[in-house]
C-alpha cells in the first residue's frame, strides 16, 4: 500500500441543519401568543423589522381556507396553490368575502364565538375584558388584614410567618416545629398564635389537615360534641362507607349518623379557595373553524399575530450614509434576517393552515354532529394526506387551539387512538369511547353499573371493547369503581 500524499475528489449527500432552519422549526411549535413575544424580541434587536400595514403590493397575509363540502378539487385547495382556491373577495351577501381576521366578523368565523375580537384585551372599540377580571382580594391579604388588631410584637411576626406558610386552600404547610426553629422561639408559643390565626375567617383556615380544618368549622358551628369528633377522627371509615363500624365508634344510631354526616357535607374542605388567587389566563384560539354556505372556513387568529415588514426605506437610507466594511457586512446580514423571518413567518402560517384544514376534513363529522363522532386519527394520517413529514405535523399541532361552535379545543385532542367496531365497521375514537362510558354512568341511577356490564352495554353500542379498557379510561376520566360509587351513593342517601 502506497503511503504518499494524493489527492481524492469524492461527492456525498448531507443535510446541514442552518441556525435559520432551526429555527424555523422551532417557530411551528410555538402558538400565537409566543410567536407575538418573539417578534417583539427579533424587532428590538433588528432596526429593519416593523409591524404595521401591508401596502397593496406586499405579499399579502395567508388567507382563510374555504373546504368546499363537495371537494373534488380539495388537494389542490390544501396544497397552498392560491390559483387553486376558491375566490373569496366577494360582497357580504354570499358570506364568502376577504377579511384580514375573525375580528372583521364578515366572514361568519364569529358565529357561535361570542367574540367581537380574539385579542386577549379585545378590539379597539369592543369591550375589554380585563375590566371583569376578579378583583377580589387574595387570602393572604384578607387573613393579614385581620391579624394586626388582635396580637402585637414579637406575635405578629409569627403570626405573619404563618400566614405565609398558608397554601392557597388554607392549609398550614409546616409544622410548628419548623416555625418555632426558624424564628428561635418556644414552640408554645407558635402553637398559641397558630390558634389565634385559625380562629380568622374563613372559618378552618390555618389546618394542617382535613380532620382539623373539618373540627374548626364543627366548633365554630357549635357541633363539636364528643359523637362528632369521633367522627371528625375517622374520616377513612367514612371515605370508605363503613357506616356500621363509624355508628358503633360514635355510638349513635341511624339517624343521629345520617344527622352528622349532612352537617360534615356542608362545611368547606379548601376555605382559602373562597378568595381570589392567580386568575386561569384564558386560552386564546390560535385558529377559527366555522360552518359557511358552501363549506368549512379555516382562519388564522391574526388579532394575536402582528404583521411583520422589512422597513426598505430605512434600509436604503442606511446604505446612502458612509459605510465601513464591517458596517455593511452588519446592514447585509440585517436585511438577510429580516427578509428570512418575514417568510419564515409566512411558511409557518401556510402550513398551520394546511394542516388545520386536513383535520376539519377528517373529522368533519365532530364539528358536524359532536364527540360521538369523533374518528380515530393519526399524525402519520395527516402527514402522508398533506405531503408533509410526521414530525412537522406533531410541532403544528403542539400548544394549539382551533376555536369552533362547539368550543375551543387543542390541536392534539383530534389525534386518538380507534376501538375496533363490533360489527367490523369503521373504528371509532377513544374519546367516542369514553363519552359514551361518561353517559351510561351518569344514567345509571340507583343501580350501579359494574365494569363488566358496561362492557355489555358498550357492546350492544356496537363497541368492541375489553373489560381492562373500559376500567382504564374510567379512571382516567376520574371515575370511581362501582364500589367507589356505590358506597358514594349510600353516604348520598344517608
Amino acid at each position: 500500500m502506497s503511503l504518499a500524499p494524493r489527492l481524492d475528489l469524492r461527492q456525498t449527500q448531507s443535510l446541514v441543519m442552518t441556525p435559520q432552519l432551526q429555527q424555523a422549526i422551532k417557530l411551528l411549535a410555538l402558538s400565537n401568543l409566543e410567536i407575538e413575544v418573539f417578534i417583539a424580541e427579533e424587532i428590538e434587536r433588528n432596526p429593519l423589522l416593523e409591524t404595521g400595514t401591508a401596502e397593496p403590493s406586499d405579499a399579502p397575509d395567508a388567507e382563510p381556507v374555504l373546504i368546499a363540502e363537495e371537494r373534488p378539487s380539495a388537494d389542490a385547495i390544501l396544497s397552498g396553490d392560491t390559483a387553486a382556491e376558491p375566490s373569496l373577495d366577494l360582497d357580504y351577501a354570499t358570506e364568502s368575502h376577504q377579511q384580514d381576521s375573525v375580528a372583521d366578523g364578515g366572514f361568519g368565523l364569529d358565529g357561535g364565538l361570542g367574540m367581537a375580537g380574539a385579542g386577549p384585551g379585545g378590539s379597539e372599540d369592543g369591550p375589554d375584558l380585563d375590566a371583569f377580571a376578579d378583583t377580589s382580594v387574595s387570602l393572604h391579604d384578607h387573613l393579614l388584614a385581620q391579624i394586626g388588631p388582635l396580637v402585637s410584637g414579637v406575635d405578629l411576626l409569627i403570626a405573619q410567618h404563618l400566614i405565609d406558610q398558608i397554601d392557597e386552600t388554607g392549609y398550614l404547610t409546616v409544622t410548628t416545629r419548623e416555625i418555632a426553629d426558624r424564628l428561635g422561639v418556644p414552640i408554645v408559643r407558635v402553637q398559641e398564635v397558630l390558634r389565634v390565626v385559625q380562629s380568622l375567617d374563613p372559618t378552618g383556615v390555618g389546618a394542617r389537615d382535613l380532620a382539623e380544618c373539618l373540627a374548626l368549622q364543627a366548633k365554630e358551628a357549635d357541633r363539636y360534641d364528643p359523637c362528632m369528633a369521633r367522627l371528625i377522627d375517622n374520616l377513612d371509615l367514612l371515605a370508605r362507607g363503613d357506616l356500621t363500624r363509624l355508628k358503633r365508634l360514635c355510638q349513635v344510631d341511624d339517624e343521629d349518623m345520617a344527622d352528622m354526616i349532612r352537617e360534615l357535607r356542608g362545611y368547606d374542605p379548601k376555605p382559602g379557595c373562597r378568595y381570589g388567587g392567580e386568575p386561569a389566563p384564558a386560552v386564546v384560539p390560535d385558529l377559527f373553524i366555522a360552518r359557511t354556505k358552501t363549506g368549512w372556513a379555516v382562519e388564522l387568529n391574526n388579532a394575536t399575530l402582528p404583521r411583520v415588514l422589512v422597513n426598505r426605506g430605512y434600509y436604503t437610507e442606511l446604505c446612502s450614509g458612509p459605510q465601513t466594511k464591517a458596517s455593511k457586512q452588519w446592514l447585509t446580514d440585517q436585511l438577510a434576517g429580516a427578509n428570512w423571518l418575514v417568510k419564515a413567518l409566512d411558511q409557518r402560517q401556510r402550513t398551520i393552515i394546511k394542516v388545520a384544514a386536513e383535520i376539519v376534513k377528517q373529522q368533519e363529522a365532530f364539528f358536524l354532529r359532536g364527540v360521538q363522532h369523533l374518528r380515530p386519527l393519526t399524525l402519520a394520517r395527516v402527514a402522508e394526506a398533506i405531503g408533509m413529514h410526521e414530525s412537522t405535523v406533531s410541532r403544528v399541532t403542539s400548544n394549539k387551539y382551533l376555536s369552533c361552535a362547539r368550543g375551543t379545543f387543542e390541536l392534539k385532542y383530534f389525534f386518538t387512538s380507534g376501538i375496533a367496531s363490533a360489527d367490523g365497521g369503521e373504528a371509532v375514537s377513544a374519546e367516542a369511547v369514553k363519552q359514551a362510558i361518561r353517559q351510561l354512568i351518569g344514567q345509571e341511577g340507583d343501580k350501579i353499573l359494574s365494569d363488566d356490564t358496561l362492557v355489555e352495554l358498550l357492546q350492544a353500542k356496537g363497541f368492541d371493547i375489553a373489560r381492562r379498557t373500559v376500567a382504564k379510561y374510567r379512571e382516567a376520566m376520574g371515575i370511581g369503581s362501582s364500589v367507589q360509587r356505590r358506597r358514594a351513593r349510600a353516604l348520598v342517601g344517608a
